[in-house]
């Protein structure tokens, strides 16, 4: 166990980040002096300890074993602490050194903790600054390696051009939420529930979406819809006619005659049916996922997916046969026993279907997935994710004829890397760069989503919907009320 011991409450979360980051599947705690009692009791089971001391002055940083000996000793002058963003800055170039120099590493993003490295070359670009000039900046501030600051680079330059014609002051783009999956994936964490359980309540969950969705119409009449995706969840678990009334009562309330991109996430191969893929055809539908994971079929059965290989592959043709031409397919790295081999499989047989987009993610285990909760369960496997799997994922994408366009990190991920999309020319998922730039509005309905208000002063405020669908049914004049009340106090 490590534990962060702070003289004060500032920075915790990055500091909590970055050692979990250089020592990933470690306990680690981090406390404040002044809040604990009897420092010495709870420190009493750790092997390493960080003490982190904010001076008038200087952060001053010390390593010390469970006998407290000191390890290593460091300290950095900062200029008051009125600015956050340098003070931070400094005392994560710091801390990050002192790991990378004791423990022999260096990791693929440097000091970053965000999810969204995109977003410093993206705000630089728009300064005015130079692709140089913003890489040399990463590398000394951030100790970005070569390959990742490239790579931010090169698909912020993407995002600023495919978002060129997004209406940022008067628009505002759509989320909503169908939270029902064939089956619950060994890793997921998302608000979902198996369809089984939920399939005579789906038509009441409907209801209360559609309530939602004539109140969200409402308030945001007279701003331009740029982009509409409808998510989960498995949207597509629903029945042709349940999303036949879903999708009618979304055109009967909402201007759809500006929507740059309309998407459905089909997801899960064993939820699609010709019936469905043609109500999505009939109302306009622009952008399907139809996600595989992998290619491996003991992979999936590991997994929690209760479909085939075969059935991704029939799922696919058959939307190709009824005219979809803009179709992203998911792949996860870092599954359970997958190594190259099975990696490189996977992109064989997926750029096979020779699809518009593939997003690679790299697998991040959250608390509330099963993986995490019965983790004892799961002890004899191995989770592998390191560069060269990046590496091949990237050259099989750009032999498809793709090029990364946008990028993001979540936390706990597999080998501290990224999740990248990559599309072919005009086949980008505008709104996938949307929410992780956070740029412009975006309204969500449905149970668990998180409505975002982006404010001309960069300030982003939440308005939250309950995650359990029989609270949010029950409760659905009070979620009504939030965003009333909400957009009250933020604009919207």
């Amino acid at each position: 166990m490590i534990v962060v011991m702070l003289n004060k409450r500032d920075f915790e979360y990055d500091i909590y980040s970055l050692v979990r980051a250089f020592y990933p599947g470690v306990d680690v705690s981090v406390k404040v002096l002044e809040e604990t009692a009897q420092p010495e009791e709870s420190s009493g089971a750790a092997d390493f300890f960080i003490l982190i001391d904010y001076g008038e002055d200087r952060i001053r940083i010390c390593f010390e074993d469970g006998q407290q000996k000191v390890l290593i000793e460091r300290d950095s002058a900062v200029d008051g602490y009125a600015d956050r963003k340098k003070t931070k800055n400094c005392l994560k170039s710091l801390l990050y050194e002192m790991l990378s120099e004791y423990t022999g590493q260096k990791l693929p993003w440097g000091n970053l903790t965000g999810i969204r490295p995109t977003k410093i070359p993206m705000a630089l670009l728009e300064a005015g600054w130079k692709n140089t000039e913003i890489a040399d900046y990463m590398r000394k501030t951030y100790f970005t390696s070569s390959e990742k600051t490239a790579l931010a680079i090169m698909i912020a330059n993407r995002e600023k051009h495919i978002l060129e014609n997004i209406h940022y002051a008067d628009g505002y783009s759509l989320y909503i939420g169908i939270p029902f999956c064939p089956s619950i994936c060994l890793y997921c964490s998302f608000s979902s529930s198996p369809i089984s359980v939920w399939k005579d309540r789906v038509d009441t969950y409907l209801d209360a979406l559609c309530r939602e969705i004539a109140f969200g119409a409402e308030a945001y009449r007279g701003r331009i819809l740029d982009t509409l995706y409808i998510g989960g969840g498995t949207p597509t678990t629903l029945e042709p006619a349940q999303l036949e009334r879903l999708l009618t009562e979304i055109e009967r309330h909402f201007d759809l005659s500006h929507l740059q991109e309309f998407t459905v996430e089909a997801g899960r191969p064993d939820s699609i049916s010709r019936d469905k893929l043609r109500v999505l055809q009939e109302h306009g539908v622009s952008r399907i996922s139809i996600n595989p994971q992998t290619m491996n079929q003991k992979t999936l059965e590991i997994i929690g997916r209760r479909h085939t290989v075969g059935e991704t592959e029939a799922a696919f043709y058959l939307a190709r046969e009824l005219g979809f031409d803009n179709i992203n397919m998911d792949l996860i790295v870092g599954l359970p026993g997958e190594e190259l081999p099975e990696v490189e499989y996977t992109m064989k047989e997926v750029t096979k279907l020779m699809p518009d987009s593939i997003t690679v993610h790299s697998l991040a285990v959250k608390r509330a997935a099963r993986l995490n909760m019965f983790k004892d369960q799961y002890k004899e496997m191995t989770f592998t994710n390191n560069q060269e799997i990046m590496d091949l994922t990237s050259v099989y994408a750009g032999n498809a004829g793709m090029s990364p366009y946008y990028l993001y990190r979540q936390k706990n991920m597999a080998g501290n890397f990224e999740n990248v999309g990559y599309a072919k020319t005009g086949k980008a998922g505008i709104y996938n760069i949307l929410i992780m730039e956070e740029k412009q509005s975006i309204l969500a309905l449905g149970a668990g989503a998180s409505t975002k208000v982006v404010r001309a002063s960069d300030r982003i405020d939440r308005i939250e919907n309950v995650k359990d669908i029989n609270n949010y049914i029950e409760r659905i004049d009070e979620m009504i009320e939030r965003k009333r009340q909400g957009f009250v106090k933020y604009g919207k």
